[in-house]
């Protein structure tokens, strides 16, 4: 076995080992636990949606023990302009993502998830979102994020231009309003050029030093936990 698969490999085992860990923590949240958790990181989700004002803003519908609980896609919608849309993900055969508008109804779908019942829009539409809020298992701490497995969302994020550049000023302006100050962590990344900005919601604990890359891996732009808010990532290119 060459060093570059032996590597391969104990990097396929450690993300084993800790998706399960981080599984059965998330199932180990009493009902109490999880309904507060899903509270607080509502309202910090939507405090950055107040900042931002994203005019379409794509998401997930939370089942079972994800972060955010069942009724966010209902909460995002509301603080859209009239003219905005919220932008949901319909799983397709082949484990990637199709998007379609919310309309305020969700439809049960396969593997116990729920989806809109929106005119779809096809993969590319996640490339007209100003915000992309993302499920996650965990993200590391230079940005590099878990999911569950399937690599719906590592197929999705592939199809979005990479952020260009780091410009401290355009990133405080889009994060600040007269009412708020800019988020605070990390030199925040610009976005500059086409493509959204991506943010991943967490579970407290789930915000980890290290997690193992891959060659398709894309970083996460920023996280939210329920504890910790909202906290920018390094801006970085692929592996």
């Amino acid at each position: 076995m060459s060093d570059l698969t032996g590597d391969a490999e104990k990097s396929r085992q450690i993300k084993i080992a800790l998706r399960a860990r981080l599984l059965t923590a998330r199932r180990s949240l009493s009902d109490s636990a999880r309904l507060a958790a899903a509270t607080q990181l509502q309202d910090q989700t939507l405090a950055l949606v107040r900042r931002t004002r994203p005019r379409t803003m794509a998401a997930y519908v939370p089942v079972g023990s994800e972060p955010g609980g069942p009724d966010l896609p209902f909460l995002l919608a509301a603080e859209l302009p009239p003219d905005g849309r919220l932008l949901l993900p319909v799983l397709l055969p082949d484990n990637d993502l199709d998007w379609a508008v919310f309309t305020g109804t969700l439809t049960a779908a396969t593997r116990g998830l729920l989806e809109p019942t929106g005119p779809r829009l096809g993969p590319d539409a996640l490339r007209t979102a100003d915000l992309a809020l993302l499920p996650a298992l965990a993200v590391s701490r230079d940005g590099t994020r878990m999911g569950r497995g399937g690599g719906s969302y590592d197929r999705a994020l592939a199809r979005l231009p990479l952020p260009a550049g780091t410009d401290p000023t355009a990133a405080t302006l889009l994060c600040t309003t007269p009412d708020s100050s800019p988020p605070t962590g990390t030199r925040p990344p610009a976005r500059s050029g086409p493509g959204p900005l991506i943010v991943a919601l967490l579970h407290d604990g789930e915000d980890v030093e290290t997690v193992p890359a891959e060659p398709h891996d894309r970083r996460v732009q920023a996280v939210l936990t329920p504890s910790g808010g909202f906290s920018w990532r390094p801006l970085s290119d692929p592996l």
